[in-house]
Protein backbone atom coordinates (compact mmCIF):
# COMPACT_ATOMS: atom_id res chain seq x y z
CA UNK A 1 0.00 0.00 0.00
CA UNK A 2 1.23 3.32 -0.81
CA UNK A 3 0.52 6.33 1.17
CA UNK A 4 -0.65 10.21 0.52
CA UNK A 5 -0.53 13.07 2.17
CA UNK A 6 -1.56 16.79 1.65
CA UNK A 7 -1.04 19.93 2.83
CA UNK A 8 -2.99 23.43 2.03
CA UNK A 9 -1.52 27.12 3.42
CA UNK A 10 -4.40 29.89 3.37
CA UNK A 11 -1.55 32.72 2.53
CA UNK A 12 -3.20 35.82 3.58
CA UNK A 13 -3.69 34.08 6.90
CA UNK A 14 -0.22 32.80 6.94
CA UNK A 15 0.99 36.44 6.31
CA UNK A 16 -1.41 38.07 9.04
CA UNK A 17 -1.04 35.20 12.12
CA UNK A 18 2.51 33.81 11.49
CA UNK A 19 5.31 35.24 11.83
CA UNK A 20 7.98 33.51 10.26
CA UNK A 21 10.55 35.96 11.06
CA UNK A 22 10.50 35.69 14.34
CA UNK A 23 13.36 34.97 16.56
CA UNK A 24 14.03 30.87 16.51
CA UNK A 25 10.96 29.72 14.28
CA UNK A 26 13.00 28.95 11.44
CA UNK A 27 15.75 27.22 13.36
CA UNK A 28 12.68 25.10 15.33
CA UNK A 29 11.18 24.22 11.65
CA UNK A 30 13.69 23.55 8.87
CA UNK A 31 17.09 22.30 8.38
CA UNK A 32 20.65 24.65 8.07
CA UNK A 33 20.39 23.78 4.30
CA UNK A 34 16.50 25.28 3.97
CA UNK A 35 17.40 27.95 6.00
CA UNK A 36 19.72 29.13 4.02
CA UNK A 37 17.45 28.76 0.92
CA UNK A 38 14.57 30.80 2.68
CA UNK A 39 17.00 33.77 3.52
CA UNK A 40 18.72 33.20 0.18
CA UNK A 41 15.26 33.37 -1.54
CA UNK A 42 13.29 36.42 -4.00
CA UNK A 43 10.56 35.48 -1.65
CA UNK A 44 11.42 34.09 1.33
CA UNK A 45 7.63 33.70 2.68
CA UNK A 46 6.57 31.50 -0.29
CA UNK A 47 9.45 29.76 0.20
CA UNK A 48 8.89 29.00 3.94
CA UNK A 49 5.41 28.24 3.15
CA UNK A 50 6.35 26.08 0.44
CA UNK A 51 8.72 23.84 2.46
CA UNK A 52 6.08 23.83 5.41
CA UNK A 53 3.25 23.02 2.92
CA UNK A 54 6.09 20.25 1.78
CA UNK A 55 6.82 18.84 5.52
CA UNK A 56 3.28 18.61 6.62
CA UNK A 57 2.26 16.40 3.39
CA UNK A 58 5.22 14.43 3.49
CA UNK A 59 4.35 14.02 7.57
CA UNK A 60 0.99 13.37 6.77
CA UNK A 61 1.72 10.24 4.13
CA UNK A 62 4.32 9.27 6.67
CA UNK A 63 2.07 9.02 9.85
CA UNK A 64 -0.64 6.53 7.85
CA UNK A 65 1.98 4.14 7.14
CA UNK A 66 3.42 3.81 11.03
CA UNK A 67 -0.16 4.85 12.84
CA UNK A 68 1.59 7.51 14.78
CA UNK A 69 1.83 11.10 15.70
CA UNK A 70 5.23 13.04 16.72
CA UNK A 71 6.67 16.90 15.97
CA UNK A 72 10.02 16.93 14.38
CA UNK A 73 9.87 19.07 10.84
CA UNK A 74 13.58 19.72 10.94
CA UNK A 75 13.79 16.13 10.17
CA UNK A 76 11.81 16.45 7.06
CA UNK A 77 14.05 17.49 4.81
CA UNK A 78 13.10 19.36 1.86
CA UNK A 79 14.46 19.88 -2.06
CA UNK A 80 12.82 21.54 -4.51
CA UNK A 81 13.63 19.52 -8.07
CA UNK A 82 11.60 22.29 -10.75
CA UNK A 83 9.34 25.21 -10.02
CA UNK A 84 6.54 22.94 -8.74
CA UNK A 85 8.02 19.56 -7.69
CA UNK A 86 10.38 18.66 -5.00
CA UNK A 87 11.62 15.68 -2.74
CA UNK A 88 11.38 15.51 0.99
CA UNK A 89 13.64 13.07 3.12
CA UNK A 90 12.76 11.35 6.58
CA UNK A 91 15.06 9.32 7.76
CA UNK A 92 15.34 6.72 5.10
CA UNK A 93 12.32 7.45 3.81
CA UNK A 94 11.73 9.21 0.13
CA UNK A 95 8.18 11.19 -0.36
CA UNK A 96 7.63 13.19 -3.77
CA UNK A 97 5.95 16.37 -3.63
CA UNK A 98 3.56 18.35 -6.26
CA UNK A 99 2.74 22.30 -5.14
CA UNK A 100 0.27 23.81 -6.28
CA UNK A 101 0.34 28.22 -5.65
CA UNK A 102 -1.13 31.31 -6.48
CA UNK A 103 -1.70 34.43 -4.74
CA UNK A 104 -4.43 33.16 -2.28
CA UNK A 105 -2.87 29.31 -1.34
CA UNK A 106 -0.17 27.20 -1.82
CA UNK A 107 -0.90 23.35 -1.45
CA UNK A 108 1.24 20.37 -1.96
CA UNK A 109 0.56 16.90 -2.32
CA UNK A 110 3.29 13.97 -1.33
CA UNK A 111 3.49 10.33 -2.37
CA UNK A 112 5.91 7.47 -1.83
CA UNK A 113 5.87 6.31 -5.47
CA UNK A 114 6.56 8.85 -8.29
CA UNK A 115 4.18 7.61 -10.49
CA UNK A 116 1.15 7.03 -8.38
CA UNK A 117 -2.37 8.27 -9.82
CA UNK A 118 -3.51 11.06 -7.45
CA UNK A 119 -7.10 13.20 -7.28
CA UNK A 120 -6.69 16.52 -6.04
CA UNK A 121 -8.59 19.29 -5.30
CA UNK A 122 -8.42 22.72 -3.84
CA UNK A 123 -12.05 24.15 -2.24
CA UNK A 124 -12.76 27.55 -1.41
CA UNK A 125 -14.86 26.35 1.40
CA UNK A 126 -13.81 24.15 4.01
CA UNK A 127 -17.54 23.13 4.69
CA UNK A 128 -17.90 21.69 1.05
CA UNK A 129 -14.61 19.21 0.81
CA UNK A 130 -16.13 16.32 2.29
CA UNK A 131 -19.15 16.27 -0.54
CA UNK A 132 -16.91 17.43 -3.16
CA UNK A 133 -14.31 14.36 -1.93
CA UNK A 134 -17.23 11.93 -1.72
CA UNK A 135 -18.47 13.28 -5.36
CA UNK A 136 -14.93 12.27 -6.98
CA UNK A 137 -14.82 9.25 -5.21
CA UNK A 138 -18.26 8.11 -6.26
CA UNK A 139 -17.02 9.17 -9.77
CA UNK A 140 -14.14 7.19 -9.82
CA UNK A 141 -15.64 3.94 -8.05
CA UNK A 142 -18.65 4.05 -9.22
CA UNK A 143 -20.73 3.68 -6.51
CA UNK A 144 -23.52 6.07 -5.16
CA UNK A 145 -22.24 9.34 -3.30
CA UNK A 146 -25.29 8.93 -0.64
CA UNK A 147 -23.87 5.62 0.69
CA UNK A 148 -20.35 6.38 1.15
CA UNK A 149 -19.38 7.36 4.89
CA UNK A 150 -16.02 8.70 6.17
CA UNK A 151 -14.76 7.39 9.24
CA UNK A 152 -11.27 8.59 10.77
CA UNK A 153 -8.06 6.29 11.90
CA UNK A 154 -6.70 6.38 14.91
CA UNK A 155 -4.08 9.16 13.47
CA UNK A 156 -6.97 11.37 12.64
CA UNK A 157 -6.82 10.20 8.46
CA UNK A 158 -10.15 9.80 7.08
CA UNK A 159 -11.12 6.50 5.14
CA UNK A 160 -14.33 6.50 3.23
CA UNK A 161 -16.05 3.27 2.87
CA UNK A 162 -19.56 2.15 0.94
CA UNK A 163 -21.97 -0.77 1.95
CA UNK A 164 -18.69 -1.65 5.04
CA UNK A 165 -16.37 -2.00 1.77
CA UNK A 166 -13.13 0.46 2.03
CA UNK A 167 -12.88 2.27 -1.15
CA UNK A 168 -9.47 3.14 -1.37
CA UNK A 169 -6.73 2.56 1.19
CA UNK A 170 -5.30 6.51 1.50
CA UNK A 171 -7.13 9.76 1.67
CA UNK A 172 -5.62 13.08 3.28
CA UNK A 173 -7.71 16.35 3.30
CA UNK A 174 -6.43 19.49 5.07
CA UNK A 175 -7.95 23.42 5.92
CA UNK A 176 -6.07 26.18 6.50
CA UNK A 177 -8.48 29.47 6.27
CA UNK A 178 -11.00 30.01 3.69
CA UNK A 179 -9.30 26.95 1.93
CA UNK A 180 -9.51 23.20 2.20
CA UNK A 181 -7.62 20.49 -0.66
CA UNK A 182 -7.67 16.69 -0.49
CA UNK A 183 -5.94 14.25 -1.95
CA UNK A 184 -6.47 9.96 -2.11
CA UNK A 185 -4.67 7.52 -4.57
CA UNK A 186 -6.14 5.63 -6.89
CA UNK A 187 -3.33 3.14 -6.83
CA UNK A 188 -4.87 2.00 -3.40
CA UNK A 189 -7.81 1.03 -4.38
CA UNK A 190 -9.35 -2.62 -3.26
Amino acid sequence: MHNIGNDIVDLKLAKTESNWERRGFLEKQFTQKEQGEILNSENSFLKVWLFWSMKEAAYKCYTQKVKERFFAPQKFECTITSKDRGIVVFEENIFYTVSVFNAFYMSTIAREKKEETVIFSAIGLPSAIDLDLKIKLASETGVSVEGIEKRKTTIGAPLFYYQEELLIKSCSISHHGKYAAYAFNLDSKF
